[in-house]
C-alpha cells in the first residue's frame, strides 16, 4: 500500500503532467450568457474596493454586501463564483473561500476551518496572535488553530461566533477589502451557516463581500436560517437561467475547434437542457470518442451524456475495473479528508494499483489530482456514494475512522465516520464519540457534541462509560429537550457502581434540569432523598446548598419558608472555611434582604460570601446564580457601587471565556438596572437596550434574559417619563402574563402593574399588584426595597379607597424601617406622602428629601425634591416651593429624568417662577 506521502504525490504530480501533455491542459470555464448577474457583481466588487472604471474612493467609503448565485447543479454557480473571486484578486481583495460537502455536514465549523485556515497559516505566529487577539483561545480551536484548553469554562457558541466577527473585521480593516466565498451552501455544516447567517447581517456596514452560490432545492432546515436572513436584509438572489441553443452551439465548437452542424449543437441543447457543466462534459467526450458533429451523429449524443452523473456512471466505473471503483469509493467516503495515501490505504490499493486507479479515473474525467482527491462535480460524488452498497459502505466508514485517529487527526474527525456505521457495542467507537463531544463542547458547538454522545449511547457503551454518556448529554450546553434531558439524568442516576462525586455531579444537574421544566417538587425530592442518603456531612451540606438555590430563591416555591428558616440556623453554624459554605453565606444575605431583615445582616453574610477572594462567575461546577444574588444583596442594600464593581467583574470574565449569550445578556441588564438604582437613567437605559439586544439575537434560547432586560428598561422609560414608549414596547414584546415563575429582577408582574398605574388603569393595577403580594407574602419575601409592589398598590388604591391607601402604605414604611436603607425608608415616606393629604403629606415629604440626601439615587432625591416643591406650591406656599423645584429640575435633568423635570418646570411657571436654564449634562460614567 501507499504509506510515503511525498513519494506518493510527486508520482501523482509526474502522471498528471504526463496527461497534460497528451491531452492538453482542459480550457478555462467560460461564463457565456452570465452578462447580467457579472454586472450585478462587478458593482458589489467597485464598492467593496473603492474602485471602479472613473473613480477611486476612500477606504471610509467602502461599502460591502451580499451576492447570492443560484440555480441546479451544473448550471454554472462554481463558475460564476470563481470570476468574482478572480475579478476580486485583481483588484488586490483579500479572499476567503470555502465549499460545503454534502457528507462532512456534521463536521461542525467544516466551512469556516476551510475559510479562516489559509489566511492564518499565511501570517507568523506572532502575527497571529496579534489579528486574534483576545479571541485566541475562543477562535482559534474552532478554526483548528489550537487544540481546545483543556480547563476553564468553554465558549457558548455566541462566543465563538462574536470572536469570527471580530476576525475577518480585523482582517478587513487591516489589509484591505475582503471577499468571503462559499460554494455549495446548502451542503455547509450547521455551526459555519449559524455564522455566516449572523455575519452577513454587518457585511454593508464594513468592506467584505459576501458570496455564496447554493441550490434552493436542496436547502435543509439549517441552511435556510441563511436564506431566510438574505430575505429579511432584501438581498435578492441571483438565479441562473440554463443556456440558449445559440450558447450551447458556441461551446461545443470552440470546444471541438471546428464546425459543428446546427442539428449536431441543437440536439445537445436538447440533452443537457442548457446545463453548462453537462455541456462542457459532452464537448469533452465528444472529443474523446472523436465524435464527428455532424447530423448523422446527433442519436449517440444521448448516450454520451448519460454517463456524466447519471446510471451509466456506475456501468462506467464498473467498466474501469474493481481498482478504479475501490478508489472512487474511498474518495467518496472521504470527501476532502481523501489525500492519495489515505485514500489508497482505504481502498487496499499499493501504489502502483492506486496510480492506474487513479489515471483510469482522471481519463474519465470522474476525478482530479491535487493536494487532495476530488471528483470532477458534487453530483458525481453524490452518485458515487449512493451506490456502493450499504454493507460495504459503513465498513469503509468504519475504517476511515480508525485510520484518522491513528494518524494523529483526532476523535471529531473520526466521529463524521461513525456516525455513519452501525451500533455494534464497540467500546473504542464509543470512547471516541465521547472524545469527540467533549471536543465540540471546548470549541463552542454543542450541537454537534449532542449528536456524538447520542450516537455513542446508541452504540452501546460500556457499563462503566454509559454514566458518563448519560450525564454529559444531561449538560445544559447540549439542552435541547427539558423533558429529555431530566430522562437522561435519571437514567445515569440509576447506573450502578457511581463514584460520589459523579453521583453528587449527577443529582445537582438533575435538579437544575428539573427546575428549568418549573418541576420544582421534583426537584426538592431529589435533594432530600440524596441528602438522606448521604452519610458524608459535605454532601449534605451541599445537597441542601443546591436544593435551596432551586427551591428557596423562587418566587412561588412552596418551600420557601421552611427552607428560609433551615437555612438561618444552619448558616449561623458555619465558619465559611469550605465553598460550599461561603455559597451558603451567599444565599443567607440574599434571603434576608428578599424577606427584608436588617439590611446589615444581609451585608455581613453577603461580604462572608465573597471572602477575599471572591467568587468565579464562570465555574461549571458551581455555577453564576450565587455570586448574581451575591452583587445583588449589595444593591438592594444601598450599595450599589459594589454592585456595580463585582458585575463589571462578571461581565469582563464573560468575555474573557466567550459567554456571549444569556450571560452576557443578564450581565449588562442587571448592570443597567444598578445605574437605574443610582439615579443614572440614560447610562442605564443604554445599557439594558445592549442586554435586549443581545438576549434577541438568541431566539428562543435567549426568553428567560428577555423578560430581565424588559423589565427593567420598561421601568426605566417610565421612570424617564416615557410612559407611552414603555406601553408600546410592552405591547410589541407580549410582556404580560403569563409570568415567569423564577425569580426576575425586577419582578415582571409588578413592573406590569406599575405600568397599568402609569396609564392610569387603577383597578387593573390593583389586581395585579395583589396577586403579587399573595404570592410574595406567602413566602415571607416582604421586603419593599426588592419588590415595591405594596406601595405601588397604595396609590393605585388611593382613588377607590383613600382608607386603605394608607394603611398599605403605612404598612410598606414599617416593612422599609426594618429593613434600613436610606432607599426604601425614602421611597416609603414619598407614597405615603403622596396618599396624605394636607399638611401631614408635606411633613412626610420633609422628612423624606433628607432621608434621600443620603440615598445613592439622586433619581428618587430629585422625585422627592420635586413632590416637595409641589406640594408646597398647591399649599399657598410659593416662597418655599421655589428651593425644592429648582434643585429637582436640575437634578432631574442630569440624571435623564425628562418627566420628573417637566413636572418641575410646570410647577415653577404655575408658581410664577422662571425655570432656570436646565443642565442635562449625564454625570460621567465610571
Amino acid at each position: 500500500m501507499v504509506t510515503d506521502q511525498t513519494d506518493t504525490q510527486r508520482m501523482v504530480t509526474r502522471m498528471a503532467t504526463g496527461q497534460q501533455r497528451k491531452r492538453g491542459v482542459r480550457p478555462v470555464p467560460r461564463t457565456l450568457e452570465r452578462d447580467a448577474e457579472l454586472s450585478v457583481a462587478q458593482i458589489a466588487l467597485d464598492a467593496v474596493s473603492g474602485r471602479s472604471v472613473t473613480t477611486t474612493t476612500s477606504p471610509s467609503e467602502r461599502r460591502g454586501g451580499l451576492l447570492a448565485f443560484t440555480g441546479p447543479a451544473g448550471v454554472g454557480k462554481t463558475t460564476l463564483l470563481n470570476e468574482v473571486r478572480r475579478r476580486a484578486a485583481e483588484r488586490q481583495c483579500t479572499g476567503l473561500f470555502a465549499k460545503g460537502a454534502e457528507q462532512e455536514q456534521s463536521l461542525a465549523f467544516h466551512v469556516v476551518r476551510q475559510l479562516f485556515q489559509p489566511l492564518l497559516a499565511s501570517y507568523s505566529e506572532s502575527e497571529r496572535r496579534e489579528v486574534l487577539g483576545d479571541w485566541y483561545g475562543i477562535v482559534g480551536p474552532c478554526v483548528g488553530l489550537c487544540p481546545p484548553a483543556p480547563e476553564g469554562a468553554a465558549p457558548d457558541p455566541q462566543g465563538v461566533r462574536d470572536g469570527l466577527d471580530w476576525v475577518v473585521t480585523h482582517v478587513a480593516v487591516q489589509r484591505g477589502p475582503l471577499i468571503l466565498a462559499v460554494d455549495d451552501l446548502h451542503w455547509a455544516d450547521a455551526e459555519s451557516v449559524a455564522w455566516l447567517a449572523s455575519f452577513a447581517k454587518r457585511v454593508e456596514g464594513l468592506p467584505v463581500l459576501m458570496v455564496v452560490a447554493y441550490r434552493p432545492d436542496e436547502l435543509g432546515e439549517v441552511t435556510r436560517t441563511f436564506t431566510d436572513m438574505a430575505e429579511r436584509i432584501r438581498a435578492r438572489p441571483l438565479d441562473l437561467a440554463p443556456l440558449s441553443p445559440s450558447a450551447v452551439a458556441e461551446l461545443m465548437r470552440e470546444g471541438l475547434d471546428t464546425e459543428a452542424d446546427d442539428s449536431f449543437c441543437q440536439e445537445a441543447w436538447l440533452v443537457t437542457g442548457g446545463n453548462p457543466f453537462e455541456t462542457v462534459e459532452l464537448v469533452a467526450k465528444v472529443r474523446d470518442r472523436r465524435l464527428v458533429p455532424v447530423r448523422d451523429n446527433a442519436c449517440a449524443l444521448r448516450d454520451l451524456a448519460a454517463e456524466t452523473w447519471r446510471g451509466d456512471l456506475v456501468d462506467r466505473l464498473k467498466e474501469l475495473g474493481t481498482i478504479a471503483m475501490r478508489l472512487s469509493w474511498a474518495v467518496a467516503v472521504l470527501g476532502s479528508e481523501a489525500t492519495p495515501p489515505l485514500a489508497a490505504s482505504i481502498a487496499a490499493l499499493g501504489r502502483a494499483e492506486f496510480i492506474d486507479a487513479a489515471d483510469m479515473l482522471r481519463t474519465e474525467r470522474i476525478l482530479t489530482y491535487g493536494p487532495q482527491l476530488e471528483f470532477v462535480h458534487p453530483l458525481i460524488a453524490r452518485a458515487i456514494y449512493r451506490a456502493i452498497p450499504s454493507a460495504t459502505r459503513v465498513a469503509l466508514h468504519g475504517k476511515a475512522a480508525w485510520e484518522l485517529v491513528e494518524r494523529g487527526h483526532g476523535p471529531a474527525a473520526a466521529a463524521r465516520h461513525l456516525l455513519e456505521t452501525q451500533p455494534e457495542g464497540d467500546a473504542w467507537a464509543a470512547e471516541q464519540l465521547c472524545d469527540a463531544a467533549r471536543e465540540y463542547v471546548r470549541q463552542g458547538a454543542p450541537e454537534a457534541a449532542r449528536r456524538c454522545l447520542s450516537r455513542a449511547l446508541c452504540e452501546p457503551p460500556p457499563a462503566s462509560l454509559r454514566a458518563t454518556v448519560l450525564y454529559e448529554l444531561g449538560s445544559p450546553a447540549l439542552m435541547q429537550d427539558p423533558a429529555a434531558t431530566v430522562n437522561h439524568l435519571r437514567a445515569a442516576l440509576d447506573e450502578p457502581g457511581l463514584s460520589s462525586s459523579l453521583r453528587q455531579s449527577i443529582v445537582i444537574r438533575l435538579m437544575r434540569a428539573l427546575a428549568y421544566c418549573d418541576r420544582l417538587a421534583e426537584a426538592s425530592n431529589v435533594a432530600t432523598g440524596e441528602a438522606g442518603m448521604a452519610s458524608d456531612s459535605r454532601v449534605r451540606l451541599r445537597m441542601f446548598m443546591e436544593h435551596f438555590l432551586v427551591a428557596g430563591v423562587t418566587s412561588n416555591s412552596q418551600e420557601a419558608t421552611v427552607l428560609s428558616r433551615r437555612l438561618t440556623l444552619l448558616t449561623g453554624r458555619l465558619s465559611g472555611r469550605s465553598q460550599t459554605e461561603r455559597y451558603l453565606f451567599g444565599l443567607r444575605g440574599w434571603n434576608a434582604m428578599v424577606r427584608g431583615e436588617p439590611a446589615a445582616t444581609a451585608l455581613s453574610y453577603a461580604e462572608r460570601a465573597l471572602g477575599p477572594e471572591g467568587m468565579s462567575w464562570t465555574d461549571e461546577e458551581w455555577g453564576f446564580e450565587v455570586p448574581s444574588l451575591v452583587a445583588l444583596t449589595f444593591l438592594y442594600c444601598d450599595r450599589p457601587d459594589r454592585a456595580e464593581e463585582l458585575y463589571a467583574a462578571a461581565i469582563a470574565e464573560y468575555e474573557r471565556q466567550g459567554w456571549r449569550g444569556v450571560h452576557l445578556s443578564l450581565g449588562y441588564s442587571l448592570l443597567g438596572y444598578i445605574r437605574f438604582w443610582k439615579g443614572q437613567l440614560t447610562d442605564a437605559e443604554d445599557f439594558v437596550r445592549a442586554g435586549l439586544q443581545l438576549a434577541d439575537r438568541l431566539g428562543p434560547g435567549g426568553t428567560h434574559a428577555q423578560c430581565y432586560a424588559l423589565g427593567g428598561l420598561i421601568e426605566i422609560l417610565m421612570a424617564r417619563g416615557e410612559t407611552a414608549a414603555a406601553q408600546e414596547l410592552a405591547a410589541s414584546r407580549r410582556f404580560g402574563k403569563p409570568f415567569p415563575a423564577v425569580v426576575t429582577l425586577p419582578d415582571a408582574q409588578t413592573v406590569h402593574g406599575e405600568l397599568l398605574l402609569a396609564r392610569g388603569l387603577d383597578k387593573e393595577a390593583c389586581e395585579e399588584l395583589t396577586e403579587v403580594g399573595n404570592r410574595l407574602d406567602l413566602r415571607g419575601m416582604r421586603n419593599p426595597a426588592w419588590c415595591p409592589w405594596l406601595p405601588h398598590l397604595a396609590l393605585a388604591s388611593r382613588t377607590a379607597d383613600a382608607a386603605r391607601a394608607v394603611g398599605l402604605a403605612q404598612d410598606a414604611l414599617r416593612r422599609a424601617e426594618r429593613f434600613g436603607t436610606a432607599t426604601a425608608v425614602g421611597r416609603a415616606l414619598r407614597v405615603l406622602a403622596r396618599v396624605t393629604e394636607g399638611p401631614q403629606g408635606i411633613a412626610l415629604l420633609r422628612r423624606a428629601v433628607p432621608v434621600l440626601e443620603t440615598a445613592p439615587s439622586s433619581y428618587e432625591l430629585a422625585s422627592a425634591l420635586v413632590e416637595l416643591g409641589t406640594a408646597l406650591r398647591r399649599a399657598g406656599r410659593l416662597g418655599e416651593a421655589a428651593k425644592p423645584l429648582h434643585r429637582g429640575v436640575d437634578l432631574a435633568g442630569r440624571c435623564g429624568a425628562g418627566g420628573v423635570a417637566a413636572q418641575a418646570r410646570d410647577e415653577l411657571v404655575a408658581a410664577g417662577l422662571r425655570p432656570r436654564r436646565l443642565d442635562v449634562t449625564p454625570p460621567e460614567s465610571p
